[in-house]
Formats: C-alpha cells, structure tokens, sequence
C-alpha cells in the first residue's frame, strides 16, 4: 500500500515541504531514497526498536520510502517521527484518513518518545501558507510554533499520543500563545540594568548615542574599568523590538535550535562569542549552512571582548556583513543567506599589558609590542566603528557612593524617541531606518553645517590630526546627538561632541 505523509526542511530561515512516499509490497528490505544523510539512514533502528516498545512491528516485507523533492539534499532526525506514521499507516496496523492534512517532525528515542527538533517556527509558518491543518512536533518546541495563528500545533511526549489522535482513540488540545502578551512581558525589568553602574556617566552618555544611532561603538581602557559591564547593558537601552522584528529573530534562533522552550522572543540578543571563535562560527556555514555569531545577534547586540585577541582573518570576514547587513553563503548546488543587521560593541585594552601611559603601572610595554598589538585591528574594520572611547577606572568615591543612578528604562525612553524622529526621515527609504545606516549622499542632505560648525570641525581636524575617514563618522554621530536633543538642524555643540568619540584616529594611537 502506498501512503503520502508530510515533513519539511529548512534551508537559511525559510522553510520547504517535504513528502514522504511509503510503499509496503512483497519482499524484504528496507529502500531509503531521496537524499537523506546519515542520521536519517539510521533511522531504520530508533524507529523498529520504537515501534516494538510501544506494541507496534516494523513489517518484514519490503519497505520503500522516498522523500520527495528527491534532488533536496535532507538532513537530521525529525524525520523520525514522519517516517513512523508513514510505516504503521502504509503497513495498515493504524488506521488514518487524515494523515495527509498535517505536518508531522520529531525525533524519536527507542522508547517513543519524542526529542526536540530544530527550525519549528519557519515550519509552521510554511505550513500555514500550504493549507496544512495542523502540525505535530516534540512538546519541547511547541511554543515557538504556536506563535503561528490559525494553524493546529499540537505539542506530543511520544509516538502513542499521535497514533491515538490520528486513529481518533485520544484527544490533543492544540496549543494557543497570546503573542502580544508574550511579546509585551518583561520588558521593563531587564536582567542587566544602567542603574547598576557607579559612575561612568560620559560613556554611559556615549552608550546613549550610539543605542539611538545604531552606531557600531569601541570601548578601550584598562582591565577591570567597566568595559564588559557597560556593554552587556547597552541592549537594556535599545529601543524595544518590533513585532516584526522580533518573529526574524526568533526564527534564526529557531533554525539554530537554541530557544529552550520559549516562544517569541521580545528582549534583543547580546552575542559575546569567545576570541578563539571561527570563521565559520562567526558568520556560519558548515556544509549544511547554519547560522553564525553576527546571525544570531540580529537585532541585537554582538560583542567582541579584547578585540586584538581575535585571529586578524577572523575579524575581516565581518567587513562584507557589516556593511550589508546580510551575509550569503554560497555552496555548489545552494545559496543560503541569513540576516545580520547587528550593533558591533567591541572592547580593548590600549596595549598588551593593558596600561599605557599609566605611570601607577608596574607593567609597561614597548612601541613595538605595542604596535604589533594595534596592528591586528584593521583599518577598513576601525573604519565601521563610529565611536571610540576610552573607559577610566572608577575612583573609590564613585564605588562606595549609595546613590541610585539613571535606570535603563529612563535611558531607553529617551533612545526610542530619537529613534522615532530618524524613523520619521528615512520612511520613504526602504533600507535606511537610522543613521548609522546612511550613506555620503544622505550625509549631505541631513547633516548640512552652518559657518561655525564647519569651522569647529577644520580645526579639530587639523589639530587632532583626524583621518579623512573620521569627517562621515562624526557627522553621523553629531546627527544622532542633535535628535536626542530634537534639535532640527546639527549645531557647534552636537560636533564638538561628536569630535571626542574619535580616540583611534588621534595621531599615535594607531601610528
């Protein structure tokens, strides 16, 4: 007997149907085609030794399956799940009519019970758009698809559950998550508060700028001055995640596998990958590609802790997906691309030792250590980097004071109102949503000077030896700084701000 039962595969975060073809005729053997790897090649065993725990037999006939679009390359063991209903159906030990209106994934254990999967809310996301009724997957990643309206998801423990549902011996209960209400919860007390650091109020200040700009930001000082704890802050103070926003990140998380049990997410990544990290980690890919590092900050936040401990390849291969928000992975037969429209926090120390120019310091390092420390950072990657500041340790007095200092909510009102008036700007524009993301032509219209900022400029230019590459990104920064104070035009104080968030490119940092 033939039977049609139906699974799906993900490929980058889009999801494609799959249909697993049973036929039982006379004979022996067990034919697996279509281009499965080798974890559902060895399917064969978990799902006989299943089938035997639970009361069932894997038929001792001959048993071809093929899984179709047969020239899709298939990977993983959530087809398990599917393979089994396909057996007992075509093998006419449960009796199904409707089998073919779901979408059935899951991995099995030898006992039936069901592990979790990878990739459930880009699967029933495509089968809603099919007309699918419903979806059976492990009960562990039920709440990832049930952000899906109208659509079925029933979240199982084992194989039985779903053998009595499609026999209409049992009952499931379809799984419903309010999303707005999910979307909506916590947002107001996040885990890493600005209220927590003593002190520290210029680069806190510089932290605003650079949440409400979007701007990439680099924080160099000495060990122990702050800087890690700054920036596992700064997603307190984003602007909170659109809806849209957040059913793309939840999907990369979702292809990953790495939700745990949660729905929707509503708070935005922090990414803080370890500087022995690769390449392949960093941006993904992998012969099947999976995403990396720079995906799963979307929206979000990755940080580089001691920058110029990175392996200096490393670092480069983010220059392409900086700019372009995206990164493609190109394989023979497939093109996969992934999302990756992140801010970039990194933190250094100014030299190996971690002192420079400290006279309190009983470690010092010399030009050439130094320079051979410095040199790892490239000029094209610095070039991305909007803000440079440097973090001093805190004084005692600071430390030990009782008082509360600004919260991340009260930081965050602020941030989201500028990001609301660079909104309004860039609305006809269909890349752009805040400044960080313009470029030379939009820098001229949004940024024009009057005599005295032009001024101002020159001569910090002259003075401060400032790069070519530095006139941009202080306009850009003195942009950001005048919609937090919803001024219309950018004024002397806006640059004269911007010009101190440029330390790197100051003679002798980097000569």
């Amino acid at each position: 007997m033939l039977v049609k039962v139906f699974g799906s595969a993900v490929f980058g975060v889009e999801a494609t149907t799959i249909t697993v073809e049973v036929n039982i005729d006379k004979g022996i053997g067990y034919h697996l085609v279509g281009l499965p790897d080798n974890a559902i090649k060895e399917s064969s065993y978990r799902i006989a030794a299943a089938l035997k725990n639970n009361g069932y037999s894997m038929p001792g006939k001959k048993i071809t399956i093929n899984m179709a679009p047969a020239d899709l390359r298939k990977e993983g063991s959530a087809y398990d799940l599917t393979l089994t209903i396909g057996i007992l159906v075509a093998s006419q030990q449960i009796q199904a009519i409707d089998v073919d209106k779901y979408i059935i994934m899951g991995e099995l254990s030898l006992d039936g019970s069901l592990q979790p999967i990878r990739g459930a809310l880009p699967i029933a996301i495509k089968a809603k758009e099919e007309g699918f009724k419903g979806f059976f997957l492990p009960k562990q990643n039920v709440k990832e698809a049930a952000i899906v309206t109208g659509l079925d998801v029933y979240g199982v423990e084992n194989v039985q559950e779903v053998i009595d549902f499609l026999e209409g011996k049992g009952t499931l209960e379809p799984t419903t998550i309010d999303t707005r209400a999910e979307f909506y919860k916590d947002l107001d007390f996040p885990e890493f508060d600005f209220s927590d650091v003593k002190g520290q109020e210029s680069i806190k200040r510089c932290m605003e700028i650079a949440a409400a700009g979007g701007h990439n930001i680099i924080l160099i000082g000495p060990p122990g001055a702050g800087k890690t704890m700054l920036a596992k802050r700064l997603p307190s103070i984003l602007p909170p995640m659109t809806l849209r926003e957040a059913l793309e990140t939840t999907k990369i998380h979702s292809v990953a596998g790495k939700l745990k049990e949660v729905g929707l997410m509503n708070q935005r990544p922090f990414r803080s990958p370890h500087h022995t990290i690769s390449n392949v980690a960093l941006v993904g890919g992998g012969s099947y590609p999976q995403p990396g590092e720079i995906s799963m900050a979307h929206n979000g936040v990755l940080f580089l802790d001691e920058l110029p401990e990175f392996k200096r390849d490393v670092l480069e291969v983010m220059r392409q997906p900086l700019e372009d928000r995206e990164v493609t992975i190109s394989r023979a037969k497939f093109t996969v691309t992934y999302p990756s429209s992140f801010m970039l926090v990194a933190s250094m120390n100014p030299s190996p030792s971690g002192f420079f120019n400290d006279p309190d310091s009983p470690q010092t390092s010399s030009p050439h250590e130094m320079q051979r420390y410095l040199s790892k950072i490239s000029g094209p990657l610095l070039d991305r980097i909007d803000i440079h500041i440097e973090v001093t340790p805190v004084p005692f007095e600071k430390l030990s004071d009782d008082q509360k200092a600004e919260s991340s909510v009260d930081i965050r009102k602020r941030v989201t109102a500028a990001r609301e008036i660079q909104s309004a700007r860039f609305e006809q524009m269909e890349n752009i949503h805040y400044n960080a993301q313009m470029n030379t032509k939009h820098i001229r219209e949004y940024c024009a000077l009057d005599d005295v900022s032009k001024q101002l400029l020159k001569t910090a230019m002259e003075r401060l030896n400032l790069s070519a590459r530095a006139y941009d990104r202080i306009l850009k920064v003195a942009r950001t700084i005048a919609d937090l104070d919803a001024a219309p035009t950018v004024i002397s104080s806006h640059i004269a701000e911007a010009i101190q968030y440029r330390s790197l490119d100051r003679d002798g940092w980097l000569g």
